[in-house]
């Protein structure tokens, strides 16, 4: 046998013994690291928005639900205060003024409406 050849040309590394690119001490960490890296992007551009959107979905449910609870409780109020007060238990006048006010209240979000354009082709 032949010892003369060099490891360049028999294809060994000329690295050290355990120090090469694929070394049995190193390549479970490099393995850990580039999983992490994987599992960081994939939280980063997949996750987070997905968490951020579904954060927006629930609060503005929750919102929604308490602003209709806030405006029912507040026109079964406001029945009632005309209903006592303002014209003697007659609740038929009440519920007249609260529904006008409504219904203007109705027209004039018609009237700030924006007419869709029809396409241009």
């Amino acid at each position: 046998m032949d010892d003369s050849r060099s490891a360049a040309q028999t294809g060994e590394a000329l690295a050290p013994p355990g120090r090469g690119p694929l070394s049995s001490a190193e390549w479970p960490a490099r393995a850990a690291d580039t999983v992490e890296q994987v599992v960081a992007a994939v939280h980063d551009r997949v996750v987070r928005p997905l968490v951020i959107a579904a954060r927006a979905v629930v609060f503005g449910l929750l919102v929604a639900t308490m602003v209709l609870i806030l405006v029912v409780l507040f026109s079964i109020a406001v029945v009632r205060l005309l209903d006592v007060y303002a014209f003697g238990h007659r609740v038929w006048a009440s519920d007249l003024v609260v529904g006008g006010f409504v219904t203007l209240l109705g027209l004039f979000a018609w009237s700030r409406r924006r007419t869709r354009r029809p396409e241009e082709s």
